[in-house]
């Protein structure tokens, strides 16, 4: 049975906004690697101020793709996937810890907790439904979607999926070479709506062709760079409105089929 995604919302380097992305995946613009601008509206002032950057790159592109599928914040379950949560955060701890002065900010501390986008997104969102965390390294995205479908599937409720990542410090980096941050969020229903984008169909399956790339070099370098986007083969054919056949490298010698019909 189909999944429908009714909203998409995106945050990376060159991508601010969904329609702004669709024109440069379907070949209407050129892709240039601008700065990104993180600017939330649902968390109250206090909770914005709180928040790392981690926190404002995951609410962005969920607040955008729950604006795309027309529902309040508060109507849809969620799922949060990131491959490492808030590097710059276990960075400034690990930093503080390894100094003379090794007093941790309580702050810090809460902001390094894999889930606590999750938790801002609720506070935000003034949402009591039910949300999961979830991490898979280079496959969290496709492990993301798989989740979130079969919660759509099974619940029988809008889900909003967002996943997400950042470019982190060095020496982390050096170990864990995130090329930019980049943030993805999809809105998935059952029930075909008049305002489905397209419709998904999932197939698990033991790893027996080449995961789906981008044709553009620096948008390839930005898939392989940051595992939320390994969604760019997905959004591509949003962009343009196609139908098409979509593999994803999932964990271990798996991986997650998705075929895409356009449904506008």
């Amino acid at each position: 049975m189909p999944i429908y995604v009714n909203g998409i919302g995106i945050v990376g380097p060159g991508f601010n906004d969904w329609p702004h992305c669709r024109a440069v995946l379907a070949g209407q613009q050129a892709y240039i690697a601008t700065a990104i601008k993180l600017a939330p509206t649902s968390l109250p002032a206090t909770e914005k101020r709180r928040a790392s950057s981690l926190v404002h790159l995951a609410v962005c592109a969920a607040e955008e793709a729950m604006r795309g599928a027309q529902l309040e914040f508060a109507q849809a379950a969620s799922v949060f996937a990131s491959s490492g949560s808030d590097g710059v955060t276990i960075h400034e701890i690990c930093s503080t810890l390894a100094s003379n002065e090794r007093d941790v900010s309580p702050t810090r501390f809460h902001n390094s907790v894999h889930n606590a986008p999750a938790g801002y997104w609720c506070i935000g969102a003034k949402s009591n439904q039910a949300s999961t965390s979830l991490s898979c390294f280079d496959a969290t995205f496709a492990a993301g979607l798989l989740e979130a479908a079969l919660q759509a599937e099974v619940e029988r409720t809008p889900i909003l999926l967002a996943a997400y990542d950042q470019r982190y410090p060095s020496p982390l980096y050096e170990v864990r070479p995130v090329l930019a941050s980049f943030g993805v969020a999809l809105v998935l229903c059952r029930d075909r709506s008049t305002g489905s984008r397209a419709a998904l169909d999932l197939e698990w399956v033991v790893n027996s062709e080449e995961e789906t790339r981008m044709t553009q070099p620096a948008l390839e370098a930005l898939r392989l760079g940051n595992p939320a986007a390994r969604a760019l083969p997905l959004l591509d054919l949003f962009a343009r409105g196609v139908s098409g056949r979509i593999v994803l490298n999932a964990a271990g010698t798996q991986q997650l089929v998705i075929k895409v019909t356009p449904c506008v």
